[in-house]
């Protein structure tokens, strides 16, 4: 089912952004508590979301998310979020999720997709520095994490075919 037949099926005339049709094919909203994903909607003069969620699933992992585009572009990170410069982690790429997905806390139920419990662990806005299609840069005004991040986008392994594995840090001196 496509983002677009979903929403037309709840009643909602207003089209949405094409990169949540992944997320939407993954859940079954009416098994799972997740939002599903509303028509975007204009927010003046708000900062852009980032919110970190720890994600205890099949593994434990903290679901690094900014807002961009109208989405939270997301990214998977294995181990604790870095809070001070010289640990660097790796960011594995995920699929867009809705704005909606930033205040989200709960469990997902077994035989879901990401079955397990979410609670968020930070939380707040961040200003862009930089973004370039290999290179993201932000300082981030969270509850834990504050000051420059930057995530770089790691180049395939040999035989790898997904371009998803990043490099996320805290950047010296900001």
């Amino acid at each position: 089912m496509t983002l677009d037949k979903y929403l037309e099926e709840e009643g909602f005339k207003k089209k949405t952004t094409k990169p949540l049709d992944k997320y939407l094919e993954k859940r079954d909203f009416k098994k799972t508590s997740e939002p599903p994903p509303k028509p975007v909607e204009k927010r003046e003069n708000d900062e852009p979301i980032y919110v970190i969620q720890k994600h205890d699933a099949s593994h434990l992992h903290y679901d690094f998310r900014l807002e961009f585009d109208g989405v939270l572009k997301s990214w998977a990170i294995p181990k604790e979020p870095p809070l001070n410069t010289g640990v660097k982690r790796l960011a594995v790429q995920t699929e867009d999720h809705p704005i909606e997905y930033a205040t989200f806390s709960g469990i997902i139920p077994e035989g879901e997709y990401g079955a397990g419990s979410v609670e968020i662990w930070d939380r707040g806005s961040f200003k862009l520095i930089k973004k370039t299609d290999t290179k993201i840069e932000v300082n981030i005004s969270g509850d834990k994490l504050r000051g420059g991040y930057v995530l770089i986008k790691l180049k395939p392994r040999k035989g790898e075919k997904r371009d998803v594995n990043w490099l996320f840090f805290k950047m010296k001196g900001k």
